[in-house]
């Protein structure tokens, strides 16, 4: 046994040991550099780099298409509506030529009364109340409007001066 322990520690057996581990070690990134290698050829990264070409010079291109597509359908759609509209304008103007719905309009509209007939205008006194001030104004001439107006400006223009001059005081 002791001569087997004696081998365990010479240097040379140390020397052949710490070789192998090394060449062992060496053997596995060289394998390991060849799985990388044999990953990526040349021939795959050229095909990458044509790949990402397109895609960047076709990127643009698309996005203005995809875009323009947006601004195709938006109009479209306007230009539908736009023709629900001239149809809606159509039968409004073929009911208007009808005497009978411009009669009905006429009355409805500017409360106009046949002869011999007497008009009502029923109001709603909640309705009355909240619109007394726009009944008021709408009966007087649009300057006295203007200059109620002005009035109730310069009112509040001094009622906020004064109370800027009671802060200043206090």
């Amino acid at each position: 046994m002791a001569v087997k322990d004696r081998d365990r520690f010479s240097t040379a057996t140390r020397l052949r040991l710490f070789g192998e581990q090394t060449a062992a070690r060496v053997y596995r990134s060289q394998t390991k550099r060849q799985a990388r290698r044999s990953r990526l050829t040349g021939r795959a990264a050229l095909l990458a780099l044509v790949l990402c070409s397109l895609i960047v010079a076709l990127a643009y291109p698309i996005r203005q298409y995809v875009s323009q597509r947006a601004d195709i359908a938006d109009l479209e759609r306007q230009q539908e509506q736009a023709r629900q509209r001239v149809e809606q304008l159509r039968d409004l103007k073929a009911r208007w030529q009808d005497d009978a719905y411009a009669e009905q309009q006429i009355r409805q509209r500017l409360h106009y009364v046949m002869p011999g007939e007497t008009g009502y205008i029923v109001v709603d006194p909640e309705a009355a109340k909240q619109s007394r001030t726009s009944l008021t104004t709408a009966a007087r001439p649009w300057y006295a409007n203007i200059w109620d107006g002005v009035d109730r400006a310069d009112r509040a223009d001094r009622s906020d001066r004064a109370d800027s001059s009671d802060r200043a005081d206090q």
